[in-house]
């Protein structure tokens, strides 16, 4: 992996994601080698640069804390096409920089993460009038969660985050996304039990998209195991109803639980 230093001309960019005014992507590309991550094609990168190459915006601090005198409050999400909390931010410390100057001027905060490092910030984002934390969890089973997104950090972990910043007063939620497609219609109503004892009151789900390259990615990710590649294959490409009853299934059950569910996209 190369990680190149480089300056940003602009910190905050305008977002067209639901409850988003404004995205802050401190790093361009992302450690975690999610197989499934879509971010490449959204950026017109190749699948494989995105993960091999990583840029780190260190001067993003400094130009945030510019843009804050001229630009109205609003929501920002932390961050919209990478993890903030990726293993170089334990380096870097962009994340808690650009957080440091956000709490300066008060500005809402909705971070989107896999890291349980989100957790070493605690002591910033718990004294934000309007924060949340969102914790991306797409499958129940820690083993299958290795094959394709080898370098995040494991289930219980974001779970544990998740209740840690409930406990001081934070709002949780999950984005419950891409759903595996080994997930059963069966195992839902304790797959949300999980998330609700975590401290969530609201669950974002997404299902698998496949972008150009995506499918070559799952494909070498899950050679390690026939059996889940079989599943993977057969709801992805001959199960047409597949994720039509698993949306269905999740809103039911989170709806007898109290749980807001909202569709990623």
């Amino acid at each position: 992996m190369e990680v190149r230093k480089i300056q940003c001309k602009t910190a905050l960019s305008s977002s067209s994601l639901p409850g988003l005014l404004y995205s802050l992507n401190p790093y361009r590309g992302c450690q975690h080698h999610c197989a499934y991550c879509y971010a490449p094609s959204v950026l017109r990168m190749k699948q494989g640069q995105w993960d091999s190459t990583i840029e780190v915006k260190t001067n993003i601090p400094m130009i945030l804390a510019k843009e804050l005198n001229t630009k109205k409050p609003g929501v920002v999400g932390i961050s919209t096409v990478t993890d903030p909390y990726q293993p170089l931010e334990q380096k870097y410390l962009l994340t808690r920089y650009c957080l440091e100057q956000l709490l300066k001027v008060d500005f809402p905060i909705h971070i989107q993460t896999k890291s349980i490092l989100v957790t070493r910030d605690i002591d910033l984002i718990s004294r934000f009038s309007d924060s949340q934390v969102m914790m991306s969890i797409a499958t129940a089973h820690d083993e299958q969660r290795k094959l394709l997104e080898p370098q995040s950090s494991s289930i219980q972990e974001r779970l544990s985050a998740l209740r840690t910043y409930a406990d001081a007063g934070v709002k949780t939620s999950v984005f419950f996304g891409p759903v595996y497609p080994t997930t059963s219609l069966e195992e839902i109503a304790s797959i949300l039990d999980t998330f609700r004892e975590a401290g969530a009151t609201e669950i974002w789900i997404d299902m698998l998209r496949l972008k150009p390259g995506i499918w070559n990615s799952i494909q070498k990710g899950l050679i390690q195991n026939q059996e889940v590649f079989r599943v993977f294959s057969q709801h992805v490409f001959e199960n047409k109803n597949y994720y039509k009853n698993i949306r269905e299934e999740i809103r039911k059950k989170g709806k007898e639980r109290n749980l807001k569910i909202l569709d990623a996209f």
